[in-house]
């Protein structure tokens, strides 16, 4: 086992040294201002770093310091060495990718106190000084050996992170004009507001206008620039967005303050409703902060247990919004419990036929697999591990699930366990639906309209955001 060791103060004279050699990462940069705090935009954001002094994003200057710090508390005294005080002048900084060399040596030696001075440099790959300085300590009296700790394993996760480059992605689509059904309450009115506010969608608010204005008045919200069409109840306000949907006026809506199954009826209304030649069914768009790509769960809303003519039409839907985020042959996990047929497993047949489906032509535009299991869809260790052989295995796009209770807790279990940021956007009926919910953060309701936004573009054939 490795361990550290110090050098106590009888044993140390003047020159004694020691070194240590660091290459800067972005990880670093980020660490240190996580534990900092200090989030000075010439640390974190490129695009102030390239207007700066030095052009690049460059370390915290008291990252070097951290460095001298780590040599005396496990060198150079090592462990037992008190801290006492420390000069430094910052010479120059230190960019992504230098490698930075830290000296310590013993300059002055105070038997009386055990006082220990040492000069303190810090150069750069090209033999260049980064900074420099003096550190008084007092030195260990008692020898210490004591094993290296094991630090924990850091992962620095953004939480939706590609969610952001989703609506960086759609701010140069055209605005959709948007039905929000019954946008009564704040949460749902300031959804639709931000959302225009970011160039996503023009909203058009229905439902009782008197409640809407509440809310507005709640929100601080100025009501003037966007049109309100008035409702007697949420019923009737379902039905005007889809009146306005089948005429032309909007092209996307949003679900406000309603319940799911009181808009849905209005949209799959066999006479005045959305209805396509396809099967409507939802999809949830995923960024999970482990998982190296975007992902997409269907069906987990609306329906409840899909047949396998049900299922080929929610595979298809699922492909198109890839295709619209340009993901130009999604690979499509068809989830079971195993991944071998399995007759008493329902699922495990319709996974085969689906696939079957695709190898005929009757699903296009993706690569399937199934079926099978949630590991093998998402890890490719797994996949090792077990045999697996597939393109699909460990590298999934799309997520298919059996039935609407094993998607809604796969998605819950995603959201609340993985920390992922969870967007649904309802496909198949003539225009996007985003079906937004009171849990949804402010990120999430951005990222259902970028969505819709990003799907109507896909219409004129520009597809825009790639996964790798």
């Amino acid at each position: 086992m490795d361990t550290i060791s110090n050098r106590t103060f009888d044993e140390l004279k003047v020159g004694d040294s020691a070194s240590l050699a660091r290459t800067l990462t972005r990880a670093d940069i980020e660490l240190f201002a996580v534990m900092s705090g200090d989030v000075n935009p010439a640390h974190l954001d490129e695009d102030y770093a390239r207007s700066s002094m030095f052009h690049e994003v460059i370390a915290h200057g008291m990252w070097s310091g951290a460095l001298i710090s780590t040599v005396l508390g496990t060198q150079l005294p090592g462990p037992g060495t008190i801290y006492l005080g420390q000069s430094l002048r910052f010479l120059r900084p230190v960019g992504l990718g230098d490698t930075v060399t830290v000296l310590l040596a013993v300059a002055r030696l105070d038997p009386d106190k055990h006082r220990v001075t040492l000069d303190c440099t810090v150069t750069n790959q090209h033999g260049q000084q980064v900074a420099t300085g003096t550190a008084e300590v007092i030195a260990p009296i008692d020898k210490v050996a004591r094993p290296r700790i094991a630090l924990p394993e850091v992962r620095l996760r953004e939480r939706g992170g590609r969610y952001r480059a989703l609506l960086a992605a759609a701010q140069d689509a055209p605005r959709v004009p948007t039905a929000v059904v019954h946008p009564v309450d704040t949460v749902s009115l300031l959804g639709a507001v931000e959302a225009a506010r970011e160039g996503l969608i023009t909203p058009v608010l229905v439902g009782p206008e008197t409640k809407i204005r509440q809310a507005a008045e709640l929100a601080n919200v100025d009501l003037a620039p966007y049109r309100i069409v008035p409702t007697a109840h949420s019923h009737a306000a379902a039905d005007a967005a889809v009146a306005l949907a089948r005429t032309g006026e909007v092209g996307a809506i949003m679900k406000g303050a309603l319940h799911t199954e009181e808009l849905m009826h209005a949209v799959v209304a066999r006479d005045t409703g959305l209805r396509t030649g396809r099967r409507i069914s939802h999809v949830f768009a995923l960024d999970v902060p482990t998982y190296p790509r975007p992902l997409l769960l269907t069906d987990a809303a609306i329906n409840i247990y899909p047949t396998l003519e049900d299922k080929r039409d929610i595979v298809r839907n699922a492909i198109g919004l890839a295709h619209a985020l340009g993901i130009a042959a999604p690979r499509v996990a068809i989830l079971s419990a195993l991944e071998t047929v399995y007759p008493k497993i329902a699922s495990t047949i319709e996974a085969a036929a689906l696939c079957k489906m695709a190898d005929r032509g009757q699903i296009e535009g993706a690569i399937l697999d199934g079926p099978m299991a949630f590991d093998l869809a998402v890890s490719e260790e797994a996949a090792r591990t077990k045999g697996f052989v597939s393109p699909v295995a460990g590298r999934a796009d799309i997520l298919v699930v059996p039935d609407l209770e094993a998607g809604n807790m796969l998605a819950k279990q995603l959201e609340y366990l993985a920390e992922a940021q969870v967007a649904g956007i309802v496909l198949g009926a003539r225009v996007p639906i985003m079906l937004t919910s009171r849990a949804d953060g402010p990120l999430a309701r951005l990222a259902s309209c970028a969505l819709a936004s990003l799907l109507v573009r896909h219409s004129t054939g520009s597809a825009v955001i790639g996964s790798s």
